[in-house]
């Protein structure tokens, strides 16, 4: 099993760190920089990122810059032990820019030109833009490319949105014809013959909007890829110079989970680390177990981007995360647990916004390691600080990953194409919920999961679960039917194969491609409403199924489960079949968890992959250096749990055989790998 070495090569620990925004205490810096640096140190911080919204304060004018003080802050850290994630400042640029260069600012959907204000709002097409950025980026590179603070580039902040310009119009049309390169092809792609929108000359294309093209649904889809590679080309525009001037250095940009805008599959293949920002809301109820499940889920999605390597908590909040609808605070623990949460799923850092409080502006009442009384004397300092003293000692897990037997298909490209079909239920598709169900199920059996899209190798996994796979694109039915022929053991459910790649329907009978794989067909689907359920009786127990019945028949495969309920009593609801040395399952509907629970403990044990007993609200995630494993026993729910687990306590070296976890509590464990 690999080890990969220290993302930042100067820190060979957990890096504990957080955003730093020193040019606004410019008028304060004499006291307030000097107190920063004693605090970082006493909170046990070991890199600061710094510069993310710096640009006006290093660019006042045009071409006048000032990099004073960005010198001393950098020569502080350095003094201090603290290392930088340098951010290039084009998240938020200044106003002389969009005054003098209003060609920089994005056009909405709706054609209408944005005002200056807010973050990230330039046209991804600006050559004014993109030029200004690589001569600030390029300067910064090179004034601090041999300092002793560098550690990494911090590029821009949260990718996001969408510009509807002129420039963008014919940037989506120059890739339009590089991808169809006739009319033809991208009228049938497209399907235009429907409502007469066939288009007769390259000029007429335009993207989505709400005031002209709506209807065509893979006009929308390519859209939004065009948009995905609009960010791609605009990272590779951003870490030119910096690769060029600070080869070394490694780069980055901070996700956000499963934010729907961008493939980030296709991005992260450009970033040398993974990185995102995770902001889950704890309640201290039931609901925390929950939210766990799917922060989790993130965690394991951002490693998965980076084939397993270490990814980085870029942002957190140590307690009240300003712009939720409850602006709630962290109960005692609960930060350390979010903390161990996204270690133990493959996190090579614990880092927050902020470090420092702002005193103004929207998010001045955000969580910060430092509150605006402007000492450590505070209940999250002193939870920050206890941290900090934890994770220094647990430099042997820097590196190791989290090796996983299970693929989960979450892709990015499907959600796009089924929630924007006209079908199904179209108050909600719950495509994300789909996904989840399978998640959770395996989460509360302690079992590593990889997150996969269609696009990703399925070497390496005895299990691949691909819920409400509606887009079978490119060559993956055809590698998901060399897995199972292999060996592998597939589980699809409702909505499987109904469109390819150009959201065209899939001829001679769904799930498409996949159809022999399966040994079924399947005819039709019933929408259940809120409120209703069908019934099935599955090893001898009886379970519920909501939202989605799908109406199938045996092509090949055995029936495992039948309706019980409703004029389709007898179809098959869960069948199998044998296919080459693996099997492939098929849940025709929406199960409740209590079925997956069973179903999976049936295929855990036909494919060998161990999992948990574990009381409700507790997992397990587990990183591993091949020859020892660390498990990281975590308690989400509000009362005490035991579990039983044995191991030898990380800490102190007691060999123990169960775990008394109080509320938000959690233990590390070495075991033999």
């Amino acid at each position: 099993m690999k080890k990969y070495p220290p993302i930042i090569r100067q820190i060979p620990h957990i890096a504990h760190g957080g955003d730093y925004n020193p040019d606004q205490w410019l008028r304060e810096k004499d006291v307030i920089w000097k107190e920063d640096m004693r605090l970082a140190k006493l909170a046990g911080l070991n890199t600061l990122s710094v510069g993310i919204f710096s640009w006006a304060a290093l660019e006042p004018e045009e071409g006048v810059y000032n990099f004073a003080w960005l010198d001393e802050i950098m020569d502080l850290m350095a003094d201090n032990g603290l290392t930088a994630v340098l951010a290039t400042p084009s998240g938020a640029r200044p106003a002389w820019l969009s005054q003098k260069y209003p060609e920089v600012l994005r056009v909405n959907e709706r054609r209408e030109k944005q005002l200056h204000g807010g973050r990230h709002n330039h046209c991804l097409s600006s050559v004014v833009y993109r030029t200004k950025v690589q001569e600030i980026n390029t300067l910064l590179a090179e004034r601090y490319k041999n300092h002793p603070a560098l550690g990494a580039w911090h590029i821009s902040n949260e990718f996001g949105g969408e510009c509807h310009c002129p420039a963008c119009q014919e940037n989506f049309r120059l890739w339009l014809r590089e991808k169809y390169d006739t009319l033809d092809a991208l009228n049938h792609a497209w399907w235009t013959a429907f409502w007469s929108h066939t288009y007769t000359d390259w000029s007429q294309v335009e993207s989505p909007s709400p005031i002209g093209e709506t209807s065509v649904h893979a006009q929308k889809l390519d859209w939004k890829r065009f948009t995905t590679d609009q960010f791609i080309q605009w990272y590779r525009a951003e870490v030119e110079p910096l690769k060029r001037i600070t080869p070394g250095v490694p780069c980055t940009t901070n996700l956000m989970g499963i934010y729907p805008g961008i493939n980030y599959f296709a991005l992260a293949r450009e970033l040398d680390f993974a990185s995102w920002d995770s902001y889950p809301q704890w309640e201290n109820t039931e609901k925390d177990v929950e939210t766990a499940q799917f922060f989790s889920f993130e965690h394991d999605l951002t490693r998965s981007l980076k084939d397993g390597r270490p990814f980085f908590l870029m942002e957190s909040c140590p307690s009240a995360t300003n712009w939720r609808p409850y602006a709630r605070l962290h109960r005692p623990g609960v930060h350390k647990l979010q903390s161990m949460q996204a270690v133990g799923h493959g996190a090579d850092s614990v880092q927050y916004f902020q470090f420092r409080k702002s005193r103004g502006s929207s998010e001045k009442f955000h969580g910060a390691v430092v509150d605006h009384c402007g000492h450590e004397h505070t209940r999250v300092f002193g939870e920050i600080a206890e941290l900090g003293k934890t994770l220094s000692q647990m430099d042997e897990i820097v590196g190791t990953t989290a090796p996983a037997r299970v693929a989960l298909l979450y892709d990015w490209e499907n959600r796009w194409a089924l929630e924007d079909a006209q079908g199904f239920c179209n108050v909600d598709k719950k495509y994300v919920e789909s996904v989840m169900d399978h998640y959770s199920a395996l989460w509360r059996k302690g079992v590593s999961v990889s997150i996969v899209d269609e696009e990703s190798a399925l070497a390496g996994y005895d299990l691949l679960i691909a819920p409400f796979a509606y887009m079978l694109r490119g060559d993956f039915a055809a590698r998901v039917d060399a897995f199972v022929q292999s060996g592998g053991t597939l589980v699809c459910t409702y909505g499987t194969g109904y469109v390819d790649g150009s959201d065209l329907c899939q001829l001679g009978g769904f799930p498409g491609p996949l159809k022999k794989t399966l040994g079924i067909w399947a005819e039709e689907i019933d929408v259940l409403m809120p409120g209703e359920a069908n019934h099935v009786t599955f090893d001898g127990a009886r379970y519920a199924c909501t939202d989605y019945a799908e109406l199938s028949h045996l092509e090949g495969a055995k029936a495992l489960a039948a309706y019980e309920d409703d004029f389709y009593a007898g179809y098959p609801a869960v069948t199998v079949q044998a296919r080459g040395k693996g099997r492939a399952y098929y849940l025709a509907a929406r199960f409740s968890p209590a079925f997956l629970d069973a179903f999976y403990a049936r295929v855990l044990d036909e494919t060998g992959i161990a999992a948990r007993a574990l009381p409700d609200g507790v997992t397990v995630a587990t990183r591993t250096d091949g020859e020892t494993n660390y498990a990281f026993v975590l308690n989400f729910a509000p009362e005490a749990r035991h579990v039983e687990i044995a191991g030898a306590d990380f800490f102190t070296g007691e060999e123990v055989t169960a775990c008394e976890l109080p509320a938000h509590g959690w233990r590390l464990l070495r075991q033999k790998a």
